[in-house]
């Protein structure tokens, strides 16, 4: 089964459509946490790229292929910059940062996460981090 791009209507901003809270809400943060660390994924010193960001943004990608990657990263880093300080400047990684932190992260965390995912719309009592428990 084929599934449809989204795409944004003509002259609009991507930043007007992907929110970190949507994604957030889909995959909370407490969950994520817990699934870097059993996968080894967890970042382990402070970078302009940590794993949960990681995550965020290669769920984005899946869901905005039509956007850049570049355009898709800078608008989840404003999302968090928003959250932090919005005072601050957006720092958005260059391409071989960008590529190297999802070589890094690989595949492990987000199929984790997608299990997660399947169980918890299935069966929603036993909430987040309930496989393997």
């Amino acid at each position: 089964m084929a599934r449809t791009v989204a795409e944004l209507p003509p002259g609009s901003r991507i930043t007007d459509y992907i929110s970190l809270g949507v994604i957030t809400k889909a995959f909370p943060l407490a969950c994520i946490g817990p699934v870097l660390s059993e996968t080894g994924k967890a970042s382990l010193r402070q970078c302009d790229l940590p794993a949960q960001v990681v995550v965020y943004y290669v769920i984005a990608l899946g869901l905005y292929m039509q956007s850049s990657y570049r355009k898709v990263l800078g608008c989840l880093l404003e999302g968090i910059q928003w959250l932090r300080d919005p005072s601050a400047g957006v720092r958005v990684a260059g391409k071989s940062g960008t590529s190297q932190a999802r070589t890094l992260l690989s595949w492990e965390p987000l199929r984790q996460l997608h299990d997660e995912l399947v169980q918890q719309s299935t069966h929603p009592e036993l909430g987040w981090g309930s496989i393997g428990d």
